[in-house]
């Protein structure tokens, strides 16, 4: 896939994610679209990517409200063959289930889960007229393995895998490439300090969000269709499809450390 051909949308396009990912684009002569829903750091984000070269729009927009996501597709019919759409917006929550307000579980769910499948839906037929599109949804290894202190986080990743896979299979037939990358933890502003001091007492790998955009590029000018990344994580993934109780086994034994960083949460 020659990237200097694409005109591309990424959501959550500030974040740690979003923003290493456009700027690997640009530096590759990919057209962006850029949202999210601070534009000043929008506004941030641009200008660095005309340093690097690259060109791009930008619209600041709520993907939560149907207002938001139409002002997405006004700004991506004003834009000339828009040919690929990055799923990259998310947010995350480490507390007890017990100590999530339903607001709280529905906010997520909605931002995780809701709000790209109808970003995508309303968005789907500019991508099917193209003659090659792409569609990447950025997942989680939480949406293959369950964990404590992330049940409706895991909810959302899990639901987002389903939405993809199924998707994937819809559109096999037609003109669209599907894409999904789960990335491990991340070193994003979305991980509180709690997250990030519980992983290293663990012993929990977090990665780069430049690693983790430059594994997105190589899956996107490839043929693969996904990229569990990092080990031994996309190996636990295997190993709980076949042997959950294995996996189960290994989180219990963590259960005393994630309980200690659950309570400096509550």
């Amino acid at each position: 896939m020659d990237l200097a051909k694409l005109t591309v949308l990424i959501t959550g396009a500030t974040g740690g994610i979003g923003q290493a990912l456009a700027l690997q684009l640009a530096s590759r002569g990919t057209y962006l679209v850029l949202t999210g829903r601070d534009s000043q750091a929008l506004t941030e984000l641009q200008a660095k990517v005309t340093g690097k070269g690259g060109r791009c729009r930008t619209v600041a927009a709520d993907l939560n409200s149907e207002d938001g996501r139409q002002q997405v597709l006004q700004c991506c019919l004003e834009t000339p063959m828009v040919n690929a759409l990055v799923n990259s917006a998310g947010t995350n929550s480490f507390v007890s289930f017990s100590e999530q307000t339903p607001e709280q579980i529905e906010s997520l769910m909605q931002t995780n889960l809701i709000s790209p499948m109808l970003l995508t839906r309303m968005l789907l037929p500019l991508l099917l007229k193209q003659p090659d599109s792409t569609l990447i949804t950025i997942g989680s290894t939480f949406g293959s393995i369950g964990y404590p202190g992330y049940s409706t986080y895991c909810a959302s990743k899990f639901g987002l895998r389903g939405f993809h896979e199924a998707l994937q299979r819809e559109l096999a037939d037609t003109s669209v490439r599907t894409v999904y990358v789960a990335p491990r933890a991340t070193q994003t502003g979305i991980n509180s300090e709690k997250v990030v001091a519980m992983n290293k007492e663990l012993g929990n790998q977090m990665d780069s969000p430049d690693w983790v955009a430059q594994q997105v590029v190589q899956a996107m000018q490839t043929n693969r269709r996904s990229a569990y990344l990092g080990w031994p994580e996309k190996l636990f993934v295997r190993l709980n499809a076949l042997f959950p109780g294995l996996v189960t086994g290994a989180i219990v034994k963590q259960l005393p450390v994630i309980k200690k960083y659950l309570l400096q949460s509550s």
